[in-house]
């Protein structure tokens, strides 16, 4: 009878067991379920995104939220140009102009009628291309000569944008145009780079004729602008603008209000980078621009005001419409004096190399 009662408890019990696997087949308890899956709901930009941590149990299913992460956004300070470094914008003079450097001088008498900080060196970034123009129109080439833009044009630099793709073809008149007028970094490179005897006889030229000109402080290792190493004073400057401005092709085009260029079914509308150009109250007879962070704000320009020739220097311009603000202040302050403008000189500051 025991035995027998033995055996009944001992099936029971495996009846047991395996009533309890199958329950917990079909229910299986929280602790040990599967690794709970993170569920990324994307829904459109109006509506605010969330991930949910989906939890399984035998009776409920929980739902956990969590807020999106905001992306943190760091605000990188400028980088200082070489005359803020130097410490050229300490010094203060009359006009309050925004450039640390400027110069003005009567074209014709040579009278220097403003100076400040005319004799500190600098980055001069596109106004490089001045002297990249005087170069290739000094040198007869034909201007109707067809040019292809390569990857080697294509500014590693600064990694700045251009518009004239690679396999762009334009004639090198078509390059100038746009390099002076346009500030056009891939025009002025591949003017350069296609030189008679290449780019490294192009730079040579560029330095050669600057020191032909007197530019002591000027030096040129590219026709862009686009590197710090291009370096030169107000002075200099002045000189290169005087002598840039006898040659009416680099009149005609740096003072071009605008130019299209048609490349295959495409056509391209620029602008020259001198609004100043487009206001009938200046008569500029040359200018350029330029702008890389270690330069600043720059502008050059020969002008005619109150009857006289000016060429007008400013370099390392905090703003980006200071230096024509600066322009401004100048030829407001040209014209309310007398014929015989008195100078002006703020002080000195040292070179910045």
């Amino acid at each position: 009878m025991v035995n027998t009662l033995d055996l009944i408890f001992k099936r029971s019990l495996q009846l047991v067991g395996l009533l309890t696997f199958s329950v917990a087949l079909i229910f299986p308890v929280a602790s040990e379920a599967a690794p709970a899956k993170r569920q990324v709901i994307k829904k459109s930009q109006a509506t605010k995104t969330v991930s949910k941590n989906v939890v399984s149990s035998r009776k409920s299913v929980r739902f956990v939220t969590k807020a999106p992460r905001k992306p943190i956004i760091v605000a990188l300070p400028a980088r200082p140009s070489f005359g803020q470094i130097a410490g050229l914008h300490s010094a203060q003079d009359p006009l309050d102009l925004k450039s640390s450097v400027a110069l003005v001088i009567d074209q014709d008498t040579h009278e220097v009628l403003f100076s400040k900080n005319d004799q500190a060196v600098l980055p001069i970034a596109s106004l490089t291309k001045l002297m990249t123009g005087m170069i290739i129109s000094g040198a007869q080439l034909p201007m109707d000569e067809s040019i292809t833009i390569t990857q080697d044009d294509v500014d590693t630099e600064k990694g700045s944008s251009s518009r004239l793709r690679v396999g762009s073809s334009l004639t090198r008149g078509e390059l100038l145009h746009l390099a002076l007028m346009s500030s056009e970094n891939r025009a002025a490179h591949a003017l350069g780079r296609t030189y008679p005897g290449g780019m490294p006889s192009f730079v040579n030229l560029m330095n050669a004729k600057a020191k032909l000109l007197g530019m002591k402080g000027t030096r040129y290792v590219e026709p862009t602008g686009l590197s710090s190493q291009n370096q030169s004073s107000a002075q200099d400057l002045a000189t290169l603008v005087n002598a840039a401005h006898a040659d009416p092709v680099l009149r005609e085009l740096s003072t071009s209000t605008g130019y299209q260029v048609a490349l295959g079914r495409q056509t391209l509308q620029y602008n020259n980078t001198n609004r100043l150009v487009k206001n009938p109250d200046w008569d500029i007879g040359l200018q350029k621009t330029g702008y890389i962070s270690e330069a600043g704000q720059c502008l050059v320009m020969q002008t005619k005001i109150a009857g006289r020739k000016l060429i007008m220097v400013f370099l390392d311009s905090a703003g980006k419409l200071s230096r024509l603000g600066d322009a401004e202040r100048v030829r407001r302050w040209v014209e309310s004096q007398p014929v015989n403008v008195p100078k002006i000189s703020a002080a000195a500051r040292p070179s910045a190399g």
